[in-house]
């Protein structure tokens, strides 16, 4: 499995260079937008002051006039900047979430089969989905309305400090407490969103097999034990939840404490200062009103410090998928294949999936151009590992594996499996139609080229009965067609590809006899002129092989054509008779 070059954790640097810079033009374009709205938002609490000393003291109805129709204008410019904010950051946001989903997919594909057998596909949905959501409140309102409220702060604290220094420094004690606090917890809160991710991600996993799962589960009479292991799931997510909505709430209701504390103390110092002479109403009524502009964007910033922290949280765990090491980055495998006839050999090749359990041992033989070698054994015996080998699925441990006399593992990867077609035995195929299956591997064949590969595989002879023929929704994994006919329509595709490597996994293992035999004569011309790598449990499929390999053990017990084994009275004809007697 590929891992991580380092441990990753995005930081403030980081974020800054590859997502808040490139749109550094936007943002501040943003942060124009939010400066003005925020100036405009200080016009109401400025002008309290002059309605209460000068325009109702001295019955001045003009200046009325003019503050009212001032504070109106101060209102539609925040209406205004809002919107425009949104339109632009909200959409780019957006837009950055599906580059980002691209990317990550993009990286996914590149990722070695390994990573993919040891990774559940629905968990891997929900890091292309759900992780790079936080986004949004990077380069989204979230970000610039933070920088704005702070801004917005300064300004209201300087006319604070205007109005009355000694009550402003009463309270700027509890905000310094606040903000210390706010530090500690967000610190705490980011490795919990962290392991919040994980767990989405893992009952996203498990609900995504249960759905693929259904017929098994309603077979087995399952459904309670699905149940029970899903909910399991659910209150794992619940308590992560629970305890991130514990550590916000504890700074929300720290602020709603000490600036509730300072308030109050406001209103007790202001009231003297008032009485005593030292302040006029409208100076109390302004500095109450700026002091909640200023207190306003601190509280806000527990709500959007939150939303900041999920952002990291899910970037961190982007940034590990993205840090991953490609199946072929460009610089080991930089051999291309080109025209290639298809001579394989494999030269004391030794594999494990697990160190210290080999399911290979020093295997070695040829498969020359255009022949058909075939693998048989039994079960778990390394028959498949072979196949993946030679499809370059995975790479051996040691020993050399050559193509035309090149090493394999240096050959680039896309210009070997372009020569590639592939038949595995759970014959994969994807939602739609028949003819959009079979035309997977070259989307632009004429339809000429894609009829004679339905006519080989004898997919003709089961889709004339459907009202759509090629053109029927078979649902996904094609569900809404037998075994069989899937089988031959994953053979379809295959011949329709034209590869120069041919491997068939248990290609006919879901065949009735009749269906076995149309298939036989079509895999016949197939495998003509191509390297073929058969696997069969049926004997019977590879009697015709140029060369039959007999793997036990991870190792070559026999080898040879079907007659000479037969001949030999060794293990390939055990196994020949044994099936014979079934």
């Amino acid at each position: 499995m590929s891992t991580p070059k380092a441990k990753p954790r995005v930081t403030i640097a980081h974020v800054f260079k590859t997502i808040i810079w490139p749109r550094k033009n936007l943002l501040l374009l943003g942060l124009l937008l939010i400066i003005v709205s925020q100036l405009a938002s200080l016009v109401l609490p400025y002008s309290s002051k002059y309605l209460i000393d000068e325009v109702i003291t001295n019955h001045d109805l003009h200046m009325l006039r003019y503050l009212v129709a001032g504070v109106i204008g101060s209102i539609v410019l925040q209406s205004v900047t809002s919107f425009m904010l949104t339109k632009l950051l909200s959409v780019e946001a957006q837009r950055h979430i599906s580059v980002l989903r691209s990317q990550v997919q993009k990286q996914l594909l590149r990722l070695p089969i390994r990573f993919f057998d040891n990774n559940k596909s629905g968990a891997l949905v929900s890091r292309v989905m759900n992780d790079v959501e936080g986004v949004r409140n990077l380069i989204g309102t979230g970000l610039v309305q933070l920088v704005g409220g702070v801004l917005r702060a300064i300004v209201a604290l300087y006319f604070l400090i205007k109005i009355s220094p000694m009550m402003t420094l009463y309270v700027l004690v509890p905000v310094v407490i606040f903000g210390f606090i706010s530090l500690k917890a967000f610190a705490k809160i980011r490795p919990i969103f962290r392991e919040r991710g994980k767990l989405n991600a893992e009952v996203t996993g498990r609900l995504t097999e249960t759905l693929n799962g259904v017929r098994v589960i309603k077979g087995f009479n399952a459904e309670a034990q699905e149940i029970k292991t899903f909910e399991e799931g659910v209150e794992k997510l619940f308590l992560n939840v629970k305890k991130s909505l514990t550590s916000t709430s504890l700074v929300t209701s720290a602020a709603t404490l000490l600036l509730g504390l300072a308030s109050t103390g406001i209103m007790g110092i202001g009231g003297w200062m008032i009485i005593q002479g030292q302040m006029s109403l409208g100076d109390f009524l302004s500095f109450t009103l700026f002091l909640g502009f200023m207190i306003a964007p601190i509280v806000q910033m527990s709500n959007i410090g939150s939303q900041l922290t999920e952002a990291f949280a899910g970037l961190d765990r982007t940034e590990e998928l993205m840090n991953m090491d490609p199946e072929d980055d460009g610089t080991v495998r930089t051999i291309n294949a080109g025209e290639f006839k298809g001579n394989i050999e494999f030269n004391d090749v030794s594999f494990s999936y697990e160190e210290g359990k080999p399911v290979l041992k020093n295997i070695t033989f040829s498969a020359p151009a255009g022949t058909v070698t075939a693998l048989v054994g039994t079960s778990g015996s390394g028959k498949t590992t072979i196949a993946g080998l030679a499809a370059s699925f995975i790479t051996p441990d040691s020993g050399l594996i050559t193509v035309d006399g090149l090493d394999l593992s240096k050959v680039s990867l896309n210009s070997y499996r372009s020569k590639l077609g592939v038949v595995l035995q759970d014959d994969f195929l994807f939602e739609g139609t028949i003819r959009q299956n079979i035309l997977f591997p070259r989307p632009d064949a004429t339809e000429e080229a894609l009829m004679s590969a339905v006519r080989a595989a004898y997919v003709e002879e089961f889709t004339q009965r459907f009202d759509d023929g090629l053109d029927t929704v078979i649902g996904e994994r094609g569900v809404k067609l037998s075994g069989g006919q899937r089988q031959r329509v994953a053979i379809a595709r295959a011949i329709l590809a034209n590869p120069k490597v041919l491997i068939l996994d248990e290609a006919t293992s879901n065949l009735d006899t009749e269906s076995e035999t149309f298939i036989q004569e079509s895999l016949r011309s197939l495998m003509k002129g191509r390297t073929t790598f058969v696997i069969a449990h049926r004997l019977s499929t590879i009697r015709q092989a140029d060369q039959i390999l007999v793997v036990e053990h991870g190792e070559i017990a026999e080898r040879g054509r079907h007659e000479s084994l037969i001949e030999k009275k060794g293990r390939y004809f055990d196994l020949y008779t044994y099936q014979a007697r079934i």
